[in-house]
């Protein structure tokens, strides 16, 4: 086959238009998808945000590229230049000179391939580092300076991770461009391992490594010196962070390898002029020789033999430095610390005058609870309550504590026949309502008392609820069209189904056929295109889960698990809390770090990641149920990280001002950063090096048995009213015990309304009494022969005894303990509260209400007389006759059909109980 100079010149000009057709359906999903998502901030109204990032992430990924393949090719261009007159060496076989320059060609092509993927690779993690060129360029003075090297914390936050990376970025790229030189010298047979260890390279080749080296070894001193700021970072030591032998032989070593670094890199440069690679060589085992020497033997000689024989002496300024830091970057330096005598002295009129404290207790636990609103007021199995969450509200004049649960559809519960398309993004597009109970009322049958209840809502308090449709929640998964030439399913009705137009702004408009044909490919669903559902007015709602649309817009913050459903101005608006947090605070130790000081938060907090050691409850985030509507509220001024993302996102954030009342009311200090605060304060409450360094008061949350398995108690919400304070206010507890042992020592409250939103407080017990820890009360209540009696019986009598938590309940200087009391049946998901028991000083009882047990303990009247024991469902007396037997059962009957045709689930679930109860007495004294 001969040669042809004509079909070789049209072969090279159609490669470039392969190259780009074939990158074009290579990139043409992501390309859509920008298209797609810039449509989407559009519609949310912060495509600001969203151009932003794109322009930072496009010319960051492109200069890197730019600069990463052009060196690379530069440094295999001069190679090949170099060597132009050698052949590569196992090309001498082939004898004809055009099968040479072919193989040449594609030589020259696989070189081409490797640099443009290793180019590709680092375009990608440089694009990805947009937010961190950022914040270089936009930092906020934190107005501390670390005491090793004087330095700012915004340097160590701001500054120091943007140095780090181009430093390791230009260090590969120096090794690369090396490794791909001594490629090509060493294939075309430039290096000559024959003329010895000294002279095997000469020449141009030489110049050009050496240049290559020294290069390599100054970015190895840049390195040194950016080392020396990590050892802020140090975990080698006692505490976390530079310690004796970090400041006096690390910090050392790292200067003396950087300088030794800098004279292996003149060595090179020195080698240019100076046949033989002697010196060089020389340099490189002068450095390995002080490598080992400096930064290994000497910081463990320093350790082993100075700091450990004096540990607490030498390492007391440093431990002062961890206590300081850490007590900072996790805002513990405003907590109010103040004793708490535990008299014991209430009294029934002191019981009465704190009515808002004991009115509130929960007696619902979320687990009880959430199982039963699944059961009464689910309605539909497709139908599904997430959580559930506590909040407050003034309802009918009374500053009430309420648990709220939101009716959502997630459309994977639709049964497997219905899982079409049609169904999936048409017409089981949201959820519908809320069901909201008071945290201390319970029915004559166990059950929670409703506020709000059913589909449609049905409510007996003054909280308006004008569209309480869900189309943006916790459970909802997939995309969904609105506006469609079909109707949505809207709730079910006895022989039918409501219909529903969607009337909201949310979602992106598809009015257009090119917007169709986008999201198609998009979504790889060819129906979009095709469908004959679709109108002008059609809408596309996606990102419709919480936690990802808010990450969306700003991924930069942390979330909080739990978002939780407020009643706003009669819509339902999302709220979630979000953090921002960073790992990069000297001194300060990481949440994840030890074990034996900070026990480990639940893996399920956001902020379990990447050894975070610093935190702030900087924004809140409102979402609206309906619409989607996103709303960022920069709440904490104070705040560095805050204070920069607002710099480079100038309207992304409202400030605090701008926040409408009735927000406020519903905003609640968040359960995961006061559960992380609360444990890094049971080490750092110790400000005393020597006390901290023996772990003379280390604390620990006490522990109860829920369900055979043993937990550390979570954080609970109550309204109360702290001591000295003129009103109650919405708070969150949490009791202290010692590390080793279970009495109480402290507890720590968290405030959530008005100015006293995110005070810490903490009361402490005084430490020559005892004040028993919920461990011990649940020991006592255990060792209490009524209760232990009655529980034994009714799990003996087909029921699951659920033992809620035990809750501590300051009130004025005195403690009261409170554990409610669930049956739930074998075969049956419907717990019941059925008992209360309440401690107080050396009493324990157990009655059927709060009130009772509060009768029993405080009250002048003798206490009831235990009755006799009886088997759940058993709620009320019932008439002891046949006939009258038959008379209830046929009145329960009619009063549960009655409930039926009104939609009342829960009277109808009563109803039916209730006649269960009496056909059993009935089968008892049928002969």
């Amino acid at each position: 086959m001969t040669y042809s100079p004509a079909k070789s010149f049209r072969a090279r000009r159609l490669l470039p238009w392969v190259v780009a057709i074939t990158l074009l359906l290579v990139f043409s999903g992501s390309l859509v998808h920008l298209l797609t998502e810039s449509w989407w901030f559009e519609s949310v109204g912060y495509e600001s945000v969203f151009w932003l990032r794109l322009r930072w992430q496009l010319a960051l990924g492109l200069g890197a590229f730019a600069l990463y393949a052009g060196v690379l090719w530069a440094n295999y261009a001069i190679a090949l230049r170099i060597t132009r007159d050698r052949p590569y060496r196992f090309l001498s076989r082939y004898s004809d000179l055009h099968q040479r320059e072919q193989i040449g060609r594609l030589l020259n092509l696989g070189a081409l391939g490797l640099i443009v993927v290793l180019a590709l690779g680092v375009a990608l993690r440089s694009a990805a580092t947009w937010q961190t060129v950022l914040q270089y360029l936009n930092p906020t003075a934190f107005g501390t300076a670390d005491p090793i090297f004087g330095r700012d914390i915004s340097f160590y936050v701001f500054r120091l991770p943007l140095w780090q990376g181009i430093q390791a970025n230009l260090l590969g790229l120096l090794v690369w461009g090396l490794l791909l030189a001594a490629t090509v010298y060493a294939l075309k047979g430039e290096v000559r391992p024959e003329r010895g260890w000294k002279y095997f390279l000469t020449g141009e080749a030489k110049a050009h490594l050496c240049i290559l080296l020294a290069a390599i070894a100054v970015m190895l001193a840049v390195g040194f010196w950016l080392d020396r700021y990590l050892l802020l970072y140090s975990d080698s030591g006692v505490i976390f962070g530079a310690g004796y032998t970090d400041v006096h032989a690390r910090l050392q070593a790292y200067w003396l390898m950087g300088f030794v670094t800098l004279a292996v890199a003149a060595l090179f440069l020195i080698a240019l002029g100076r046949s033989g690679f002697s010196l060089p060589i020389f340099g490189i085992v002068i450095y390995l020789g002080v490598l080992v020497l400096v930064n290994g033997l000497y910081p463990w000689f320093q350790q082993n033999f100075v700091v450990e024989p004096n540990e607490l002496t030498i390492e007391r300024p440093y431990i002062e430095h961890n206590i300081a830091f850490t007590r900072q970057a996790y805002n513990l330096t405003s907590v109010i610390s103040e004793p708490f005598p535990a008299e014991n002295n209430l009294s029934r009129a002191v019981v009465d005058a704190n009515g808002p404290t004991i009115g509130n207790i929960r007696l619902w636990d979320y687990a009880p609870l959430l199982s039963t609103y699944k059961q009464l007021q689910e309605i539909r199995l497709y139908y599904n309550f997430e959580d559930v969450d506590i909040d407050r509200y003034t309802l009918n004049g009374d500053y009430r504590q309420v648990t709220l649960s939101a009716r959502e559809l997630p459309v994977e519960q639709l049964p497997p026949e219905a899982q079409n398309w049609i169904n999936r993004q048409l017409k089981f597009t949201h959820g519908f309502g809320v069901v909201m109970s008071p945290v201390n009322q319970v029915t004559p049958n166990g059950l929670p008392e409703f506020f709000i209840r059913n589909v449609p809502p049905v409510s007996t308090v003054d909280v308006p609820l004008d569209q309480p449709r869900i189309y943006y929640g916790e459970s909802t998964r997939n995309y969904i069209f609105t506006g469609a030439n079909t109707d949505e399913f809207d709730y079910p009705l006895s022989n039918t189904n409501a219909a529903y137009r969607y009337t909201g702004v949310g979602g992106v408009p598809l009015g257009s056929w090119l917007r169709r044909l986008a999201y198609a490919y998009d979504l790889g669903n060819f129906r979009i295109l095709i469908s004959n559902y679709f109108s002008p007015d059609t809408r596309i709602h996606y990102h419709r889960l919480l936690a990802d649309r808010v990450r969306q817009v700003a991924p930069f913050l942390t979330f909080d698990s739990d978002p939780y459903p407020a009643l706003v101005e009669g819509r339902i608006k999302w709220i979630l809390d979000g953090y921002t947090s960073s790992d990069r605070y000297p001194y300060s130790e990481p949440l994840n770090r030890r074990n034996d000081l900070i026990s480990l938060v639940d893996s399920a907090n956001p902020l379990m990641r990447n050894g975070v050691n610093y935190i702030r409850d900087a924004v809140k985030v409102f979402i609206d149920a309906y619409d989607g509507t996103l709303e960022f509220y920069a709440r904490d001024d104070q705040d560095p990280l805050l204070a920069t993302y607002s710099r480079i996102f100038p309207n992304l954030f409202k400030p605090i001002e701008a926040m409408p009342a009735t927000y406020r009311e519903h905003l609640r200090y968040p359960q995961d950063i006061f559960t992380v605060q609360a444990q890094m304060y049971r080490a750092y409450h110790m400000e005393n090096p020597e006390v901290f360094y023996n772990r003379e008061d280390l604390w620990r949350f006490p522990e109860h048995v829920e369900e055979d398995v043993v937990t550390a108690m979570e954080p609970y919400y109550i309204i109360m009213k702290l001591p000295r304070l003129a009103q109650e206010e919405f708070l969150q507890i949490l009791p202290f015990t010692p590390a080793n042992r279970d009495n109480m020592i402290a507890w720590m409250a968290g405030g959530s309304d008005g100015e006293n939103y995110g005070r810490l407080l903490l009361y402490e017990f005084p430490k020559q009494e005892l004040v028993f820890g919920p461990t011990q009360i649940e020991a006592r209540i255990s060792q209490t022969p009524e209760i232990s009696e009655q529980l034994t019986l009714w799990s003996q009598q087909g029921s699951g005894v659920i033992r809620g938590t035990l809750l501590v309940i300051p009130v004025e200087q005195s403690l009261l303990y409170v554990q409610p009391i669930y049956l739930r049946a074998d075969q049956g998901e419907l717990p019941e509260l059925r008992r209360v028991i309440l401690a107080y000083g050396d009493r324990v009882v157990m009655r059927e209400t709060l009130d009772q047990g509060l009768d029993a303990i405080f009250g002048d009247a003798p206490a009831p007389q235990a009755a006799t024991p009886t088997a759940p469902g058993e709620a009320a007396p019932l008439p002891d006759t046949m006939a009258n037997l038959i008379q209830a059962a046929l009145e329960s009957y009619q009063a549960g059909q009655q409930a039926l045709q009104q939609g009342d689930w829960q009277r109808y679930g009563e109803a039916q109980q209730q006649l269960e109860t009496i056909l059993r007495q009935l089968d008892q004294q049928n002969p």
